[in-house]
Parts: C-alpha cells; structure tokens; sequence
C-alpha cells in the first residue's frame, strides 16, 4: 500500500445508502453518515472539505450502479482515498448472482488502485439476522451475505486496502449503534465507522487532521420515534423491497421448508458453495491486459 505524504488527501465515497448517510439525519431533509465525517478528518482545511471530499453514494445502488455510473466520476476526481462499500442491495434482489458480483467488484477496485488510490473496504452484517427473521427466510439472505463477504474480502487481500470488519458479533449486537429500520447506522454508529476508519488510516501512517468525535449530536430515537419511522418511512422502504424481494424469497424459503423436510438442507450449503468457489476462481485468474 502506497501511503499519499501530502495533505489534505482526496476522499472518494462509494457505495449504497449506508455510504450516502441515511441513519444520521441533519437539519432539514439532508443525511451526514459516516463518509461525510471521515471526509472532514482527512486533513482538509476547515472551509475548504467540499473541495477533497465528494460522496458518490446513492441510496438503492447496486454493485453495477457503483461499476458504471460511480466509479467514472470517481475516477475523474482522482482521489487519494476511496471507499468501496456495496453489495446488500445485491443480497436483497431476486437477481442475486455472486458470480456476476464479484467481478464487477473486483473492476471498481482495479481501476481505483491503478492510479494509486488507497482503498477502503467492509465487511457487513447478515440483513436476515438484523431483522431477526424466521429462518426459512433468514437462511438464504444469510448465505448470499457470506458470500459477498468472502468476496470483500478476497479483494481487500488482493488490493491491500483499509479493511473493517461490521460483521462482527459485538457490532451486530449493540443496538445502540443502529437506526430504526435496524439496517442503518444511526448517529453512534456512523460514528463509530468514520472512527474505525480514522484510526486504521492513521495506523498505515497517513497524516490526519483530528479523529472525528464518537458522541453523538442527537440522542438516540426514542420507541415512540422508531415506531413513527416504520409507519411511515420504513413502510414505503418496506414496500419498495418487497416488490423486487418477496417473490423471491418466499421461493427460497419455500425450497428451504422442502429440504428440511427431506434431511437434505446441506445441498442448498453446497450450492452456495460451488457459485462462491467459481466467484473466487474468477478473482484469482489473471486479468486480461
């Protein structure tokens, strides 16, 4: 990994929702998030963050939006970091195909790295388990999450990138660190990434302006306040996903009901398995010049 000596350095965020801040609301109708935090610990000049710091992220992207619409713009800011944090919205499409995935991936990566850009990548938490769903419905939405994150993580050895582990038991658990719709980071978490973050950036020796603080402006919401999210808010966001979703995974939980029946639940494993091994191999094969 190449560290950038001057500063301020050149942020580049891309991704989804989680990237573009939703949990972490401002005045008015705006989100922050953890991206917009780091940016302005970067080194920039107090005034002047717009300039080093810009958010490609969209709520709803998928791996192809950050591929073909992201990471041209990104490209032609030609930053000296840039996140690449994607792929839920993938494990929540009918569509799924870690196959397809991984590839497209691995070209946002490339591209980025060969101008020298410092990557930042993350693991994410299983959606089924934070929504605590049944498992007929929890256990394929928890495979496709295994395997974009062996993926993830396939390609932070591969590009030596700043590597954040959010799937990890202790930060799954602390509601404390998630919004209403228990996808999200609210403000503490957001926090507590734009923290992580700093701190391994530190660690590979980049100069950085003051870590960004972990207390949060806001109190977190209260019951009343969630409850209102999910009447509202979170039941046009509930209604969007079911629409592509739904079918889908009632088929999957269906075909998961089946072979519980018949012993035979270790070949939907298998199956994973295979179409993650042939992501890996396309990883591992040497790109065409």
């Amino acid at each position: 990994m190449s560290v950038p000596t001057a500063t301020p350095l050149r942020f580049a965020a891309l991704g989804d929702s989680l990237t573009a801040g939703i949990g972490d609301p401002v005045d008015g109708d705006g989100w922050r998030g953890w991206a917009a935090l780091l940016g302005g610990a970067l080194g920039a000049a107090e005034g002047a963050e717009e300039e080093w710091f810009r958010n490609f992220a969209v709520s709803g992207a998928l791996t192809r939006d950050v591929e073909e619409r992201q990471t041209p713009e990104a490209l032609e800011f030609a930053p000296d970091i840039a996140s690449v944090v994607v792929g839920v919205n993938d494990t929540l499409r009918c569509a799924f195909d870690i196959q397809d995935l991984a590839p497209r991936l691995d070209r946002v990566c490339a591209a980025l790295a060969a101008r020298g850009t410092v990557l930042l990548t993350a693991c994410l938490p299983d959606p089924g388990a934070m929504l605590g769903l049944p498992a007929p419905l929890a256990r394929p939405l928890a495979r496709r999450q295994r395997a974009l994150n062996a993926v993830v993580h396939a390609l932070a050895a591969r590009y030596d990138t700043v590597h954040l582990h959010m799937a990890d038991t202790a930060w799954v658990a602390d509601r404390s660190l998630w919004s209403a719709d228990r996808l999200h980071p609210g403000e503490r978490g957001h926090r507590m990434i734009a923290a992580r973050f700093h701190a391994s950036l530190a660690g590979h020796g980049f100069a950085l302006g003051a870590p960004p603080a972990l207390d949060p402006d806001r109190p977190p919401p209260t019951r009343g306040e969630s409850l209102r999210w999910l009447a509202t808010s979170g039941t046009g966001w509930v209604a969007r996903r079911c629409r592509d979703l739904l079918p889908e995974l009632m088929r999957l939980a269906g075909d998961e009901v089946a072979h519980w029946a018949r012993g035979t639940s270790a070949r939907l494993d298998l199956r994973a398995d295979h179409a993650l091994s042939g992501a890996l191999a396309q990883l591992a094969a040497p790109r065409e010049r």
